[in-house]
Protein backbone atom coordinates (compact mmCIF):
# COMPACT_ATOMS: atom_id res chain seq x y z
CA UNK A 1 0.00 0.00 0.00
CA UNK A 2 1.19 3.43 -1.05
CA UNK A 3 1.74 6.24 1.35
CA UNK A 4 1.26 9.85 0.75
CA UNK A 5 3.94 12.44 1.00
CA UNK A 6 2.35 13.42 4.17
CA UNK A 7 1.73 9.96 5.77
CA UNK A 8 5.49 8.92 4.43
CA UNK A 9 7.12 12.34 6.18
CA UNK A 10 5.49 11.23 9.62
CA UNK A 11 6.34 7.51 8.91
CA UNK A 12 9.47 8.44 8.45
CA UNK A 13 9.81 10.71 11.60
CA UNK A 14 8.90 7.89 13.90
CA UNK A 15 11.25 5.10 12.90
CA UNK A 16 15.33 5.22 13.39
CA UNK A 17 17.45 6.09 10.06
CA UNK A 18 17.49 2.59 8.81
CA UNK A 19 14.31 1.75 8.86
CA UNK A 20 12.85 5.09 7.23
CA UNK A 21 15.43 4.67 4.68
CA UNK A 22 13.52 0.74 4.02
CA UNK A 23 11.09 2.35 3.41
CA UNK A 24 11.64 5.14 1.06
CA UNK A 25 13.32 2.45 -1.37
CA UNK A 26 10.00 1.51 -2.41
CA UNK A 27 8.82 5.23 -2.61
CA UNK A 28 9.59 7.23 -6.13
CA UNK A 29 12.35 9.56 -5.45
CA UNK A 30 9.80 12.36 -5.95
CA UNK A 31 8.13 11.19 -2.59
CA UNK A 32 11.34 10.54 -0.62
CA UNK A 33 12.59 14.21 -1.35
CA UNK A 34 9.07 15.58 -0.29
CA UNK A 35 9.60 13.62 2.94
CA UNK A 36 12.91 14.00 3.61
CA UNK A 37 12.50 17.78 3.11
CA UNK A 38 9.98 18.18 6.13
CA UNK A 39 12.52 16.51 8.19
CA UNK A 40 14.99 17.91 10.30
CA UNK A 41 18.68 18.46 8.21
CA UNK A 42 20.72 16.16 10.48
CA UNK A 43 18.18 13.80 10.57
CA UNK A 44 17.18 13.61 6.74
CA UNK A 45 21.38 13.04 6.29
CA UNK A 46 21.49 10.31 8.48
CA UNK A 47 18.43 8.67 6.54
CA UNK A 48 20.21 9.19 3.12
CA UNK A 49 23.12 8.03 4.30
CA UNK A 50 21.35 4.66 4.89
CA UNK A 51 20.11 4.60 1.57
CA UNK A 52 22.17 3.28 -1.51
CA UNK A 53 23.83 5.66 -3.95
CA UNK A 54 22.13 4.99 -6.69
CA UNK A 55 18.50 6.25 -4.68
CA UNK A 56 20.55 8.89 -3.16
CA UNK A 57 21.72 10.24 -6.79
CA UNK A 58 17.98 10.16 -7.88
CA UNK A 59 16.47 11.62 -4.69
CA UNK A 60 19.10 14.80 -5.10
CA UNK A 61 18.03 15.06 -8.81
CA UNK A 62 14.30 15.61 -7.64
CA UNK A 63 15.12 17.92 -4.80
CA UNK A 64 15.12 21.31 -4.99
CA UNK A 65 18.77 22.99 -5.57
CA UNK A 66 18.85 24.52 -2.14
CA UNK A 67 17.96 21.60 -0.03
CA UNK A 68 20.19 19.38 -2.08
CA UNK A 69 23.17 21.62 -1.45
CA UNK A 70 22.09 21.55 2.06
CA UNK A 71 22.35 17.91 2.65
CA UNK A 72 25.24 17.70 0.61
CA UNK A 73 26.85 20.46 2.94
CA UNK A 74 25.82 18.70 6.05
CA UNK A 75 27.20 14.94 4.57
CA UNK A 76 30.57 16.62 5.00
CA UNK A 77 30.50 17.11 8.57
CA UNK A 78 29.74 13.66 11.47
CA UNK A 79 26.60 12.95 12.53
CA UNK A 80 26.06 14.89 16.25
CA UNK A 81 28.62 18.45 14.82
CA UNK A 82 26.97 21.47 14.22
CA UNK A 83 27.59 21.17 10.49
CA UNK A 84 25.29 18.01 10.52
CA UNK A 85 22.35 20.59 10.68
CA UNK A 86 24.22 23.77 8.41
CA UNK A 87 21.84 24.95 5.77
CA UNK A 88 23.88 27.09 3.18
CA UNK A 89 24.10 30.71 3.80
CA UNK A 90 21.44 33.08 2.03
CA UNK A 91 21.71 36.78 1.89
CA UNK A 92 25.31 37.48 2.14
CA UNK A 93 26.70 40.73 1.41
CA UNK A 94 29.40 42.99 1.46
CA UNK A 95 30.55 46.17 4.09
CA UNK A 96 30.69 48.45 0.78
CA UNK A 97 27.18 47.51 -0.09
CA UNK A 98 24.57 50.18 0.86
CA UNK A 99 21.11 49.84 2.26
CA UNK A 100 19.26 50.32 -0.72
CA UNK A 101 20.94 47.85 -2.39
CA UNK A 102 21.06 44.75 0.03
CA UNK A 103 16.78 45.26 -0.21
CA UNK A 104 16.45 45.53 -3.37
CA UNK A 105 18.64 42.04 -3.49
CA UNK A 106 16.78 40.92 -0.52
CA UNK A 107 13.42 40.70 -2.71
CA UNK A 108 14.45 38.27 -4.88
CA UNK A 109 16.41 36.05 -2.68
CA UNK A 110 13.27 35.75 -0.04
CA UNK A 111 11.17 34.58 -2.59
CA UNK A 112 12.49 31.32 -1.92
CA UNK A 113 14.36 31.35 1.05
CA UNK A 114 13.59 32.60 5.19
CA UNK A 115 16.44 35.53 5.46
CA UNK A 116 16.35 36.18 9.08
CA UNK A 117 19.33 38.12 9.49
CA UNK A 118 21.98 39.43 6.64
CA UNK A 119 25.37 38.14 7.11
CA UNK A 120 28.58 40.80 5.57
CA UNK A 121 31.45 39.07 4.57
CA UNK A 122 35.12 40.57 3.53
CA UNK A 123 36.49 39.34 -0.22
CA UNK A 124 37.80 36.32 1.13
CA UNK A 125 34.20 35.03 2.58
CA UNK A 126 35.33 35.61 6.48
CA UNK A 127 32.49 36.84 8.54
CA UNK A 128 33.17 40.55 9.78
CA UNK A 129 28.67 41.28 10.45
CA UNK A 130 25.60 40.80 10.74
CA UNK A 131 22.51 43.30 9.81
CA UNK A 132 19.33 42.80 11.37
CA UNK A 133 15.86 43.50 9.68
CA UNK A 134 15.18 46.43 11.55
CA UNK A 135 18.37 47.85 11.17
CA UNK A 136 17.48 48.01 6.92
CA UNK A 137 13.76 49.45 7.83
CA UNK A 138 14.86 51.93 9.66
CA UNK A 139 18.22 53.59 8.41
CA UNK A 140 18.50 55.56 5.07
CA UNK A 141 18.97 53.78 2.03
CA UNK A 142 22.13 55.51 1.02
CA UNK A 143 24.13 54.40 4.14
CA UNK A 144 26.53 51.44 3.74
CA UNK A 145 26.30 48.30 5.99
CA UNK A 146 30.06 48.38 7.15
CA UNK A 147 28.48 51.39 9.10
CA UNK A 148 25.77 49.75 10.94
CA UNK A 149 26.82 46.22 11.15
CA UNK A 150 26.87 44.71 14.25
CA UNK A 151 30.63 43.22 14.76
CA UNK A 152 31.12 41.87 18.43
CA UNK A 153 29.45 37.97 16.28
CA UNK A 154 28.65 35.35 18.13
CA UNK A 155 29.29 32.07 16.09
CA UNK A 156 29.51 28.43 15.96
CA UNK A 157 32.08 26.15 14.51
CA UNK A 158 30.98 23.35 12.34
CA UNK A 159 32.63 20.50 13.97
CA UNK A 160 32.07 21.66 17.44
CA UNK A 161 29.48 18.75 18.89
CA UNK A 162 25.88 19.26 19.33
CA UNK A 163 26.07 19.01 22.83
CA UNK A 164 28.64 22.13 23.14
CA UNK A 165 26.84 24.11 21.38
CA UNK A 166 23.59 23.85 23.11
CA UNK A 167 25.82 24.42 26.50
CA UNK A 168 26.78 28.16 24.72
CA UNK A 169 23.19 28.65 23.06
CA UNK A 170 21.64 27.96 26.52
CA UNK A 171 21.06 31.72 27.14
CA UNK A 172 21.37 33.59 23.41
CA UNK A 173 18.09 32.26 22.06
CA UNK A 174 18.73 33.66 18.84
CA UNK A 175 16.89 32.10 15.59
CA UNK A 176 19.25 31.83 13.33
CA UNK A 177 23.74 31.30 14.55
CA UNK A 178 26.62 31.48 11.70
CA UNK A 179 28.57 28.72 11.44
CA UNK A 180 32.40 29.65 10.69
CA UNK A 181 35.50 27.46 10.23
CA UNK A 182 38.43 28.36 12.30
CA UNK A 183 39.57 30.63 9.97
CA UNK A 184 36.71 32.74 10.63
CA UNK A 185 35.19 31.82 6.78
CA UNK A 186 31.63 31.90 7.09
CA UNK A 187 30.58 27.96 6.21
CA UNK A 188 26.81 28.11 6.55
CA UNK A 189 23.96 28.73 9.16
CA UNK A 190 22.14 26.83 11.78
CA UNK A 191 18.82 27.39 12.73
CA UNK A 192 17.68 27.94 16.55
CA UNK A 193 14.88 25.77 16.13
CA UNK A 194 17.05 23.14 14.56
CA UNK A 195 19.60 22.99 17.06
CA UNK A 196 16.83 22.57 20.37
CA UNK A 197 14.70 20.10 18.18
CA UNK A 198 18.08 17.95 17.43
CA UNK A 199 19.65 18.19 21.28
CA UNK A 200 15.67 17.50 22.67
CA UNK A 201 16.21 14.13 20.62
CA UNK A 202 19.22 13.30 22.06
CA UNK A 203 18.74 14.03 25.47
CA UNK A 204 14.82 11.94 25.15
CA UNK A 205 17.45 8.76 24.29
CA UNK A 206 19.78 9.14 27.07
CA UNK A 207 16.74 7.20 29.35
CA UNK A 208 17.14 4.49 27.05
CA UNK A 209 20.51 4.35 26.83
CA UNK A 210 21.07 3.85 30.48
CA UNK A 211 19.27 0.65 29.91
CA UNK A 212 20.64 -0.57 26.51
CA UNK A 213 17.88 0.56 24.16
CA UNK A 214 19.79 2.00 20.98
CA UNK A 215 18.85 5.68 20.53
CA UNK A 216 17.76 4.98 16.63
CA UNK A 217 15.10 2.47 18.18
CA UNK A 218 11.50 4.04 18.43
CA UNK A 219 7.42 3.34 19.20
CA UNK A 220 7.45 1.91 15.35
CA UNK A 221 10.89 0.01 15.20
CA UNK A 222 9.86 -3.50 13.86
CA UNK A 223 9.51 -5.97 16.40
CA UNK A 224 12.92 -8.04 14.74
CA UNK A 225 14.89 -4.77 14.58
CA UNK A 226 14.11 -3.89 18.34
CA UNK A 227 14.80 -7.45 19.89
CA UNK A 228 18.03 -7.46 17.79
CA UNK A 229 18.87 -3.97 19.55
CA UNK A 230 17.78 -4.80 22.85
CA UNK A 231 18.71 -8.86 23.60
CA UNK A 232 22.52 -8.28 23.71
CA UNK A 233 22.23 -6.27 26.44
CA UNK A 234 19.71 -8.39 28.16
CA UNK A 235 22.61 -11.13 27.95
CA UNK A 236 24.92 -8.27 29.50
CA UNK A 237 22.57 -7.99 32.20
CA UNK A 238 22.14 -11.97 32.74
CA UNK A 239 25.76 -12.04 33.21
CA UNK A 240 26.13 -9.55 35.86
CA UNK A 241 23.48 -11.20 37.35
CA UNK A 242 25.25 -14.07 37.83
CA UNK A 243 27.82 -12.20 39.77
CA UNK A 244 25.33 -11.04 42.15
CA UNK A 245 23.88 -14.81 42.48
CA UNK A 246 27.43 -16.23 43.11
CA UNK A 247 27.70 -14.00 45.94
CA UNK A 248 24.54 -15.07 47.78
CA UNK A 249 26.17 -18.65 46.89
CA UNK A 250 29.26 -18.19 49.07
CA UNK A 251 27.20 -17.32 52.16
CA UNK A 252 24.23 -20.42 51.65
CA UNK A 253 25.77 -21.52 55.01
CA UNK A 254 24.70 -18.95 56.68
CA UNK A 255 21.44 -18.23 55.05
CA UNK A 256 20.38 -21.90 56.11
CA UNK A 257 21.11 -21.18 59.47
CA UNK A 258 19.68 -17.93 59.84
CA UNK A 259 16.82 -18.21 56.97
CA UNK A 260 14.78 -14.43 57.45
CA UNK A 261 17.88 -13.25 56.89
CA UNK A 262 16.87 -13.95 52.96
CA UNK A 263 13.52 -12.19 53.95
CA UNK A 264 15.65 -8.47 53.75
CA UNK A 265 17.79 -9.41 50.44
CA UNK A 266 15.66 -7.19 48.14
CA UNK A 267 15.03 -4.57 51.00
CA UNK A 268 19.08 -4.30 50.83
CA UNK A 269 19.03 -4.44 47.06
CA UNK A 270 16.28 -1.77 46.04
CA UNK A 271 17.48 0.80 48.13
CA UNK A 272 21.07 0.73 47.26
CA UNK A 273 20.25 0.52 43.71
CA UNK A 274 17.66 3.53 43.82
CA UNK A 275 20.43 5.54 45.57
CA UNK A 276 22.83 4.61 42.95
CA UNK A 277 20.03 5.56 40.54
CA UNK A 278 19.72 8.78 41.51
CA UNK A 279 23.54 9.40 41.88
CA UNK A 280 23.79 8.65 38.09
CA UNK A 281 21.03 10.74 36.92
CA UNK A 282 22.22 14.09 38.77
CA UNK A 283 26.03 12.91 37.35
CA UNK A 284 24.66 12.34 33.87
CA UNK A 285 22.58 15.77 33.84
CA UNK A 286 25.58 17.44 34.95
CA UNK A 287 27.67 16.24 32.06
CA UNK A 288 25.16 17.39 29.72
CA UNK A 289 24.90 20.46 31.13
CA UNK A 290 28.97 20.76 31.20
CA UNK A 291 28.78 21.31 34.82
CA UNK A 292 31.37 18.41 35.65
CA UNK A 293 34.81 19.53 34.41
CA UNK A 294 37.75 16.87 33.61
CA UNK A 295 39.57 16.59 36.66
CA UNK A 296 36.71 17.58 39.36
CA UNK A 297 34.98 13.85 39.39
CA UNK A 298 36.28 13.50 42.52
CA UNK A 299 34.13 16.42 43.97
CA UNK A 300 30.76 14.64 42.84
CA UNK A 301 31.57 11.00 44.13
CA UNK A 302 32.44 12.59 47.65
CA UNK A 303 29.01 14.43 47.45
CA UNK A 304 27.06 11.50 46.25
CA UNK A 305 29.09 8.92 48.86
CA UNK A 306 28.10 11.72 52.04
CA UNK A 307 24.54 11.46 50.88
CA UNK A 308 24.78 7.96 50.69
CA UNK A 309 26.47 8.11 54.28
CA UNK A 310 23.59 10.58 55.59
CA UNK A 311 20.66 8.83 53.31
CA UNK A 312 21.86 4.81 54.75
CA UNK A 313 21.99 5.89 58.28
CA UNK A 314 17.80 6.94 58.30
CA UNK A 315 16.50 4.36 55.97
CA UNK A 316 19.09 2.09 57.80
CA UNK A 317 17.55 2.73 61.57
CA UNK A 318 14.01 2.18 59.82
CA UNK A 319 15.00 -0.92 58.07
CA UNK A 320 16.85 -2.00 61.40
CA UNK A 321 13.88 -1.44 63.14
CA UNK A 322 11.70 -3.41 61.02
CA UNK A 323 14.53 -6.20 60.91
CA UNK A 324 14.16 -6.07 65.09
CA UNK A 325 10.24 -6.70 64.86
CA UNK A 326 10.21 -9.44 62.16
CA UNK A 327 13.00 -11.25 64.02
CA UNK A 328 11.04 -11.11 67.40
CA UNK A 329 8.24 -12.65 65.29
CA UNK A 330 10.02 -15.25 64.09
CA UNK A 331 11.33 -16.13 67.37
CA UNK A 332 15.00 -15.22 66.73
CA UNK A 333 17.40 -15.61 69.87
CA UNK A 334 19.48 -12.43 68.31
CA UNK A 335 16.50 -9.90 66.66
CA UNK A 336 18.86 -6.87 68.08
CA UNK A 337 21.97 -8.10 66.10
CA UNK A 338 20.07 -8.59 63.34
CA UNK A 339 18.85 -4.95 63.05
CA UNK A 340 22.43 -3.67 63.43
CA UNK A 341 23.24 -5.92 60.94
CA UNK A 342 20.72 -4.59 58.56
CA UNK A 343 21.32 -0.47 59.86
CA UNK A 344 25.48 -1.22 59.48
CA UNK A 345 24.78 -3.03 55.69
CA UNK A 346 21.98 -0.29 54.86
CA UNK A 347 24.80 2.50 55.33
CA UNK A 348 27.60 0.51 53.45
CA UNK A 349 26.06 -0.26 50.77
CA UNK A 350 23.88 2.99 50.06
CA UNK A 351 27.94 4.97 50.37
CA UNK A 352 29.24 2.48 47.36
CA UNK A 353 25.99 2.60 45.51
CA UNK A 354 25.69 6.65 45.76
CA UNK A 355 29.58 6.28 44.57
CA UNK A 356 29.47 4.19 41.98
CA UNK A 357 26.56 6.25 40.75
CA UNK A 358 28.78 9.14 39.99
CA UNK A 359 32.14 6.73 39.16
CA UNK A 360 30.43 4.70 36.77
CA UNK A 361 30.00 7.34 33.57
CA UNK A 362 32.95 8.98 35.12
CA UNK A 363 34.92 6.15 33.56
CA UNK A 364 32.81 5.28 30.72
CA UNK A 365 33.54 9.32 30.13
CA UNK A 366 37.57 8.34 30.71
CA UNK A 367 37.18 5.18 28.42
CA UNK A 368 35.96 7.64 25.52
CA UNK A 369 32.55 6.15 25.96
CA UNK A 370 29.19 7.56 26.41
CA UNK A 371 28.83 7.54 29.72
CA UNK A 372 24.92 7.33 29.27
CA UNK A 373 25.46 3.63 27.63
CA UNK A 374 24.00 0.97 29.60
CA UNK A 375 25.42 2.22 32.92
CA UNK A 376 22.41 1.27 35.13
CA UNK A 377 23.13 -2.15 34.11
CA UNK A 378 26.58 -2.15 35.51
CA UNK A 379 25.58 0.12 38.61
CA UNK A 380 22.97 -2.47 39.11
CA UNK A 381 25.72 -5.26 39.52
CA UNK A 382 27.98 -3.00 41.78
CA UNK A 383 24.83 -2.36 44.14
CA UNK A 384 23.82 -5.65 44.23
CA UNK A 385 27.13 -7.57 44.68
CA UNK A 386 27.78 -4.31 47.49
CA UNK A 387 24.43 -4.50 49.43
CA UNK A 388 24.33 -8.61 49.30
CA UNK A 389 27.93 -9.19 50.17
CA UNK A 390 28.18 -6.86 52.76
CA UNK A 391 24.45 -7.98 54.52
CA UNK A 392 25.49 -11.46 54.21
CA UNK A 393 29.30 -10.96 55.95
CA UNK A 394 27.95 -8.96 58.39
CA UNK A 395 25.77 -11.75 59.91
CA UNK A 396 28.53 -14.45 59.10
CA UNK A 397 31.29 -12.29 61.18
CA UNK A 398 28.87 -11.03 63.91
CA UNK A 399 26.65 -14.20 64.44
CA UNK A 400 28.08 -17.37 63.55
Amino acid sequence: MSLDTSDLKIRCESLGAHDAAQLLLTSSPEEASRALSGLLPNIAQDVLAHLPAEKVRAILKATPREIADAWTLESQYPEGSVGSLMEPPFGVFRPEDTIGETIEKLREIAKEHLITYCFVTDTGGKLVGVITMRDLLLNPHERSLGDLMLRDIFSLKPDEPLLDAMKATMNRHYPVYPVCKSNGELAGLVRGQALAEAQAFELSAQAGSMVGVEKEERLATPVFRSFLFRHPWLQLNLLTAFIAAAVVGLFENTLQQIVLLAVFLPVLAGQSGNTGCQALAVTLRAMTLGELKQGKEWKALAKEATLGLANGALVGLTAGAGMVVYAHMMKSPVPWKLGGIVFLAMIGSCVVSGAAGALVPTVLRRLGADPATASSIFLTTATDVVSMGLFLGLATWLIL
